[in-house]
């Protein structure tokens, strides 16, 4: 079991450009797996464009994996997509993770930017298809009712042989779509009791289109604070989660000592997730920072003990 621990961003905490490249030298010097932006394309908050700091993290990093969580394809060009993916993949040599999904109904761009909310499924199904057909093919004709292509090429095309597509949602629908184009699912809000009943759905109904996903590519996330839930930057941003989602922020925060985070990562572990993106809670350069670095320095040697990492077998 190949249990692996990253970390993500979703609101830009750091007080300085200088702040966000520490704490990013930090998870590649210290062990973390993964970075992860989340997508967000208006906010009155600070929030990073999700393929621009991807291409920014190929450059900066040599070790770390990275990738978005998750694009709302419902929002974007497919074909500029694809090739972004594409490219970044080139120059990364080969650490992007793309991840997708239909973006949630309370987010604000469908009303700031005028987009029918009722039609994204669809829009995200034909985007899929497209990219994972640009990805692979010499040349693509796509004739649907959201895009159309003739005689469509992207070069250079990722360097990952088996590009890897994680889908994100829990609705029907997206586990449809996971089944259909997916090499992994990213959970989103759900609580690792309800992660078990989906990931069965998505195994049965990848099975029922010919095609399988690894064990180990099923992923969840949350917010986490080592320290006192007293502390000021705790309820500041339980609050805002709860006032922006409508839920409990204790779903989607952990706060306390390495062991209560290790208890949650276990939880979902026994639901069949083994990928966890984990965000920081605080504001300015150092308390992130310092946060990350508590992580990695408490939480990793656990996991490292109850996951032995699986030995390296030598080249063919």
């Amino acid at each position: 079991m190949k249990v692996a621990l990253g970390l993500g961003l979703a609101e830009y905490p750091f007080a300085s450009a200088q702040g966000f490249w520490r704490w990013v030298d930090l998870c590649e010097q210290a062990g973390a797996d993964s970075l992860w932006q989340t997508d967000r394309l208006v906010s009155r908050v600070p929030i990073l464009e999700c393929m621009t700091m991807l291409a920014a993290l190929a450059g900066r990093t040599r070790r770390l994996k990275f990738g978005m969580n998750v694009v709302s394809l419902a929002l974007r060009d497919p074909v500029l997509v694809a090739k972004q993916c594409a490219t970044i993949d080139v120059l990364s040599e080969g650490r992007l993770l793309p991840a997708f999904g239909i973006g949630s109904p309370q987010a604000p761009e469908w009303q700031a930017l005028g987009i029918e909310t009722k039609t994204r499924g669809a829009v995200t199904d034909e985007a899929l298809e497209v990219i994972t057909r640009l990805w692979r093919e010499d040349s693509v004709d796509f004739a649907g009712r959201h895009f159309r292509l003739s005689r469509a090429a992207i070069s250079p095309r990722p360097v990952q042989r088996d590009f890897p597509v994680w889908i994100g949602g829990a609705s029907p629908a997206a586990i449809r779509r996971t089944a259909r184009w997916g090499t992994g699912w990213q959970a989103g809000a759900e609580a690792p009791a309800e992660v078990a009943p989906i990931l069965a759905a998505i195994r049965a109904a990848t099975a029922a289109e010919g095609r399988t996903i690894d064990d180990d590519h099923y992923g969840a996330g949350f917010n986490f604070w080592l320290g006192d839930a007293a502390e000021p930057a705790v309820a500041t941003a339980m609050a805002a989660y709860a006032k922006r989602t409508g839920r409990d922020p204790a779903r989607g925060f952990v706060v306390g000592d390495a062991a209560a985070i290790f208890a949650r990562i276990e939880a979902y572990v026994a639901a069949g997730v083994t990928k966890f993106v984990l965000r920081p809670v605080g504001q300015g350069d150092e308390v992130p920072l310092a946060q990350t670095r508590r992580l990695l320095e408490q939480v990793l040697p656990l996991m490292a003990a109850r996951w032995p990492k699986p030995p390296k077998l030598p080249p063919a």
